[in-house]
């Protein structure tokens, strides 16, 4: 894990970052290192490994798909009865390849 692909300025608007800023990157780079290893699991499985809410988790997994933070594969898949299932791989080299055609 890089600082540069996880770390960073994060969206929304109560985001302030002197107040958010390091505890939003602490909180990525917690669900990256638990995810990483590309096994399903439920917000509620990444909360009891990390202790972070499961609303921050969701949010941090949308991050992940971001450009500035990555643009992992971050995959969901329906369990039951609105429980979702998520796995985190690296990023597929052909989307990074179309990142970089428009630079």
């Amino acid at each position: 894990m890089t600082a540069l692909a996880i770390d960073g300025h994060r969206d929304g608007l109560t985001y302030d970052d002197n107040r958010d800023r390091l505890r939003l990157n602490r909180q990525a780079r917690t669900v990256y290192d638990v995810m990483i290893d590309g096994r399903w699991r439920s917000l509620a499985d990444i909360h009891h490994l990390t202790d972070e809410p499961e609303a921050s988790i969701s949010a941090r997994l949308r991050d992940l798909r971001k450009p500035r933070f990555g643009s992992h594969l971050v995959e969901r898949r329906y369990i039951a009865h609105g429980v979702w299932e998520y796995r985190v791989l690296p990023p597929d080299p052909e989307c990074q390849l179309d990142l970089w055609e428009g630079v």
